[in-house]
Order: C-alpha cells, then structure tokens, then sequence
C-alpha cells in the first residue's frame, strides 16, 4: 500500500481518536469548505457492511481482492466485528455543472477498529449504469506510533493511474498540501458550533442549480427563496413579498424579476435604485412598527440585515395575517426600543441575539426554522417562520400574549429607549396587555427608526481647527519626548517617541475628548485619518517617517498612488516640524508651500449609500 504522504499531530493532543473522526465527518459531509469548487454532497445513511457487501458493491472479483487487501492491510484489531466497515454513499454537486447527466459518486467505508476511511469513487450515468474508478482509490489513515505519537497518513491504491479533473478528483499533491493539515486541525480543535450547519432547510442539489442560474442571469450574489415550500404545498402561483429596510434594492429587482409580486421599503433613497426600471417597486419611507404598517396580502416579509427592525418583523408577520410568514438575517443586535442588552456571558453576543429573536418568533406564535446562509459574512444565521403554532380561532389569545411580552420588554429594567420625547408607555400597549387598534397608532415606546439622512460621524465633519489643534498637540508631545537626547533619530532628524492612546487621549481637553466620543472609533479615528503625520500601530502613536517604506505584504491588493492625488494637499512637516519634511521636495508626495500645490485629477468618490 504506497504511503504517500504523513503529518504528525501535536504531542499532548487529547482529541484523538475521537477527534479523527469528527475530522472525517467534515470532509465526508462538508467538502466544499476545502474544495471551494463543490457546492456540497448528497450522502446516503451509512450502515454496516462485511466483505460479501464489498464483493457486491465492487463486482469484479480482481477489483474486489485489491481492495480488500489494500483496506485490511497492516495489524488487525484485537476484536473484529462481524460487519467491520460502516458503509455510505456521497453524490458530488458540482458548483459548475460540468459532468451533464453523469453522477460521480464515493463508496466510504470507515473502519473504526483500524481507525482507516477508504474513498472508492465511480461514475453512474443516466441510465443507471456505474463504472469504477480503481486509479482513484484512496485511504486516510491515523497512526499511532509507540501509544503516544499520532500521525495522518494518506495512501493510494494506484498512484500512477491516478486521475485529476480539480472538482470531484483532486491532484495528489492537493490532497496531501490542503486536505491532510486541515484534517489535523480540525481534529486537534475538534470544536462543535452553536449554530446549524448550512443550507440545512434546503436540498442542496435544487440550491445550486437556482444559485448558479441566478448567478449567471444576474453576475451576482443572490439569495434563493421559498421555491422549496412552493413545491411541497403545490403551489403555481408565485408567491409575495415586501422587502423590509431594502438598501440597495437588489433582491427586490432580482425577486421582481423572477416573476414574484413585490416591494422593497427603506428609509433612505438611493440612486442605483433609478436603474431598476418601472417594475422594481421601491418607496423610500420610514418603517414605524404600527397599524400603518401591516401587510395582509402578503406571503413573505423579509428583513435582510434590518438593524432595528429586526425583532419586529416577526411581530408584523403575525399581526399582518395569519398566513403572512417571514424571513430575518439578524446582524446589529436591536430590542424592541433600543439596543439589545445581553442577558448570559455563557453563549457569544451573536448566539444570544439569534436565540432572542427566535424567542419572539415563538411568543408571535410561529413555529420557527434556523438556518445558515452559504454567503460571505460572519451573520449568516437566518431565522424562518413559515407556519403557525396554534390555530385561527386562538388569535385573541395569542396577540394578548404577544402585547403582553413586547409591554415587558420595553419597560423592563434597565432598558434605554431610543426616543427622548416618550414619556410613558402608552403607546406600546394598554395597561391590560392589549394593543392600541387606533389606525397608526405606534406599537413600541421608544422605537425610532434610523434618519433619513445618515449621519457622517468617522472624525470628517469635526471642525477644521478641532482636528488641526488634536494633531499639533500630539505631535509636539511625541516630538518633545526625543529632543535633546538623540533617541528616535534618524540623521538628525527628530522622529519622536510613541504613546498609548490612552496616553494620548490624556493630552486633551474634556470638550474635545467629548467631540470624539460621538465619532466612531473616537480618537484613533481621527488619528488614523491623519496618516500623513501620525502611525498606529498595536495601540500606540508614532510620527510617520516617509524616508520609511515597509514592504507591504504580498497577498496585499493595495493600488498605486494615482498620479492625480499627489501634491494636491500641504505637507505638515513642511509647515509644522521643527526640521521640516525630511524629503526634498520632488520627492516627497505632499506640497512644500503654496507654489507646489496642484489641482486634484482623480474623480469624486461615489457616496457609499449608493454603492451596488
């Protein structure tokens, strides 16, 4: 049996074996995490196997005894079991359909005494028939060498044979450099997630096969909705929705697009939403949880990073109609009238937040579904209510119990409101639980949604003396560490020492440090926006040298300087250090005086509102 390839795992390494195969796991069910060219597999439920169940799978009786002798090689372990494989099958789903109407598929086959897992891959056509690939063969095996040192090997049952297409055969080389490290790690960590695994609510094979003509129709990211549940309930009709705090519109078009009936709501306009045409429907209003806005001939309501009104969209779900369902992408952590304050230290922030917001499905009276997108970003876990926990005639019940835990929620201890001008809870519900029915009437004291008009607040808009006096005092501070003692100098020319930020935020005015606080990021934002004087590194302030050019690393994308952007602003140490610019002048990317300035070429930065 050719080894060709061994990793030893860290001494003192307590996880394994079990570890192992938890590893295993991942790459049996999970291997597009590693091979970012398969959307996922469909695997069979496993079951125990013995050699007539191997003779049967693999047929030809040559092939059978190779494999045989190429699974059961090396020591036997000290009791073997009847039936000493436990076998499944995986079907590949390619995230680019390039095999047409053949399946490629693996027999797995875990030897747990032996702690060995074979792969034997074949083909299987539309009519049925299946073809073996025996120069594919392959074996991942842990090792234990003298009971203390664990190692991962790889084996193959032919190497020279082997075959490579990059999607359901991978090189060699690949298997060994990406697959057996990862192995190792995953088996070292061997850590269990808060959440479920991804896509768990849809067949993966219909979810890539929507995504990848989506994809193409549209050269972008897309979501894939409800076609799943359309099937199971014989639905024709397709369904609706309203997209709740839209942004750029996107989904709504895409879902218009597809033939859903629709709008999207938010409270800011932006400008690619003119690209869309007639037929996107978006309003730019500001969305108040209240009678106002109920949507009872909708299907779905969907909140796609909805911020504030997160924790309310299962609210107006079930107060719009009793078929109206919804879908929420929590990000930023949101109550019903304000910010979400954490109530357990044992969970993370996010799994708290996600746990809150399915209590709410739950008090609204749905019966709620978790998932978790495949999308790049860390808040990828969606919420689902697609069906009722009670029955139509118990909706009185059930809407008291809803006013009833919103009531508590708002005027629990220690809640801030959002609003300064609410100054009681009346309008969030009646003293006996039950909602206003007033048309408009508002359903949370204190909610607020978000200002038509974004507020810039990253150090831009301080006023212009603010910011130059904050840079002069940090400067001749870091400066005046290093003069006359010939520390931080560079041929003579004084470099300064460094101070915390914190140091730095001692060498400021209370008015001033109260200005930064409403920025975000506060001081270091301000200091950070003054690259051209001050470097922040680890926490600390120090005097840019320019005569110093780190290599930046190079996975880095970092793009030139555009010609256009040089000598279009004063240089401070020109003006400002006691020793000027350490630059001539030709060479140094700021103007030396008023003579050297030059007229900006590069075109205005689009406002980020407005970014596709």
């Amino acid at each position: 049996m050719p080894k060709l390839f061994d990793i030893k795992f860290p001494g003192g390494c307590k996880s394994l074996p079990d570890g192992f195969w938890s590893a295993v796991d991942v790459w049996i069910k999970k291997p597009h995490v590693v091979n970012k060219r398969l959307c996922g597999v469909k695997e069979t439920d496993s079951k125990d196997a013995d050699q007539d169940d191997l003779r049967l799978l693999l047929h030809d009786p040559e092939l059978f005894t190779d494999v045989l002798l190429f699974m059961i090689s090396g020591a036997s372990p000290a009791h073997e079991p009847d039936k000493p494989w436990s076998s499944s099958v995986r079907t590949f789903i390619p995230k680019v359909n390039c095999y047409g109407t053949n399946l490629h598929k693996e027999i797995i086959l875990k030897d747990f005494g032996r702690h060995r897992v074979t792969f034997i891959p074949f083909e299987e056509d539309a009519e049925g028939k299946v073809s073996l690939r025996k120069g594919n063969i392959y074996q991942i095996q842990l090792c234990n060498q003298d009971c203390e040192e664990w190692s991962l090997e790889l084996c193959a049952l032919s190497v020279d044979s082997w075959f490579s297409d990059g999607v359901a055969y991978p090189k060699l080389p690949w298997l060994s450099s990406d697959l057996l490290p990862k192995l190792v790690r995953w088996a070292t960590e061997c850590r269990s997630s808060e959440f479920r695994n991804t896509l768990s609510l849809l067949p993966v094979e219909k979810y890539s096969l929507m995504y990848q003509q989506l994809k193409d129709k549209y050269k972008a990211m897309v979501k894939v909705l409800w076609a799943e549940e359309r099937a199971e309930k014989g639905l024709t009709a397709r369904q609706s929705f309203v997209d709740l705090g839209c942004g750029n519109g996107l989904l709504v078009h895409i879902l218009t697009n597809e033939g859903h009936p629709g709008r999207g709501i938010d409270v800011r306009r932006r400008k690619i939403w003119d690209m869309y045409g007639p037929q996107t429907l978006l309003e730019e209003k500001a969305i108040t949880p209240s009678e106002s806005f109920l949507f009872p001939g909708t299907d779905w309501l969907i909140g796609n990073h909805s911020d504030e009104l997160t924790p309310w969209i299962p609210v107006i779900a079930a107060r719009s109609s009793y078929s109206c369902r919804y879908f929420v992408l929590p990000c930023c952590f949101f109550d019903f009238c304000g910010k979400y304050q954490r109530r357990q230290c044992k969970k993370s922030q996010y799994k708290e937040y996600i746990d809150f917001i399915a209590e709410v499905s739950q008090v609204c009276g749905f019966n709620t579904d978790e998932d978790c997108l495949r999308i790049p970003s860390t808040k990828r876990v969606c919420l689902l209510g697609k069906s009722r926990n009670y029955q139509l005639s118990d909706e009185p019940e059930v809407e008291q119990q809803r006013a009833h835990y919103i009531h508590s929620r708002c005027t629990a201890p220690g809640v801030t409101v959002q609003r300064s001008d609410v100054s009681n809870d009346e309008d969030c519900c009646n003293g006996n639980g039950s909602c206003n029915g007033t048309p408009g009437s508002s359903w949370g004291a204190g909610f607020q949604p978000r200002d038509r008009v974004e507020t810039v607040r990253n150090c831009a808009a301080l006023p212009r003396d603010v910011v130059d006096g904050v840079v002069l005092r940090v400067a001749n501070a870091l400066l005046g560490m290093t003069v006359g003692d010939g520390e931080g100098s560079c041929h003579d020319w004084n470099q300064g020492g460094s101070l915390s930020v914190s140091e730095v935020a001692g060498l400021l005015g209370q008015e001033t440090l109260r200005l930064l606080k409403k920025e975000c990021g506060g001081l270091q934002t301000l200091l950070r926006n003054n690259h051209q004087v001050f470097r922040v590194e680890g926490g600390r302030v120090y005097i840019r040298d320019w005569r110093e050019r780190k290599p930046f690393r190079a996975d880095a994308k970092r793009k030139p300087v555009a010609p256009g952007a040089l000598k279009t602003r004063l240089c401070w140490f020109h003006a400002q250090h006691p020793q000027g610019c350490p630059l001539q002048a030709e060479n140094c990317a700021f103007a030396h005086g008023a003579d050297d300035l030059r007229p900006s070429t590069r075109p205005l930065k689009k406002i980020k509102n407005d970014a596709f």
